[in-house]
């Protein structure tokens, strides 16, 4: 972690180019050695995104990955997501990632850890190959169902591919760790460049003065503006917050910046 804070007009974002794919790669092979690790029970355990289960989760990342790896499978699952909304509280969304899990539902663990690992490279390179003018399509995001209250209303599907869809697979090997007890093993190569991107995006949405410590190997220190409340948290409990999956501690500095979301 630097000794001195980093403005976040510094930060690089991370954009579409060789390092966003070698992030995925990464990304991916972090989470699938951490299910190889598990116990058949631990499979079963429940995670904080209810009423999934680890199983469900990874049916979920299974599904996501078949939709990264081909544009016509991605817009097929996009079409059925459509029509099974009302189901899912208007949230095409929810309906998607819910699409995810039943269309794998009855792969054992084996056999899950199997697919995601033979398609997590397929999902890789589609990522990479998606057109120009696709990326700078803005679509809006459903203010319903599980998307928390301060997430953004809309994002282009070049942010969506080239960030979002690691962070999410990041910080779902996160709740499964949380979930079976497993260490959560993060590598500040490529956990940190992913957290310091998520600050920017963060940072970028308020638009206000703050100093923010994340510690830990994979944190930083950072800075945007002068004065402001001087925040520190550790990356999972950053990441938590900021994704919805928990509140920021009402008396804790800089509470009501922290609940502006960032989409994982």
């Amino acid at each position: 972690m630097t000794a001195t804070a980093t403005p976040v007009e510094q930060i690089e974002r991370i954009q579409a180019g060789e390092e966003a794919w070698a992030l995925a790669r990464a990304t991916y092979d972090a989470l699938l050695a951490l299910l190889a690790d598990l116990t058949p029970d631990e499979w079963h355990a429940p995670t904080v995104c209810a009423p999934w289960t680890v199983a469900d989760m990874v049916g979920h990342l299974i599904g996501a990955a078949e939709g990264h790896a081909s544009l016509i499978t991605g817009i097929r699952q996009q079409v059925a997501a459509a029509r099974r909304k009302g189901d899912h509280d208007g949230s095409a969304l929810d309906a998607w990632t819910a699409g995810h899990v039943v269309a794998h539902a009855d792969l054992t663990p084996v056999q899950r850890l199997a697919q995601l690992r033979a398609v997590a490279p397929r999902a890789v390179r589609g990522r990479s190959r998606l057109p120009r003018p696709l990326r700078r399509i803005r679509v809006s995001l459903p203010q319903a169902g599980s998307l928390p209250s301060g997430s953004p209303a809309a994002i282009t599907l070049g942010e969506l591919n080239t960030v979002v869809y690691t962070r999410d697979a990041f910080l779902h090997r996160i709740d499964i760790a949380r979930a079976t007890g497993h260490d959560e093993r993060l590598d500040p190569s490529v956990d940190g460049r992913i957290l310091a991107d998520v600050v920017a995006d963060w940072a970028g949405r308020h638009g206000r003065p703050f100093r923010l410590t994340v510690t830990g190997p994979a944190g930083g220190r950072y800075q945007q503006g002068v004065g402001g409340p001087h925040l520190e948290l550790d990356p999972v409990e950053l990441c938590w917050i900021l994704s919805g999956r928990g509140e920021p501690d009402p008396d804790r500095p800089g509470a009501d910046l922290l609940r502006t979301r960032v989409l994982f």
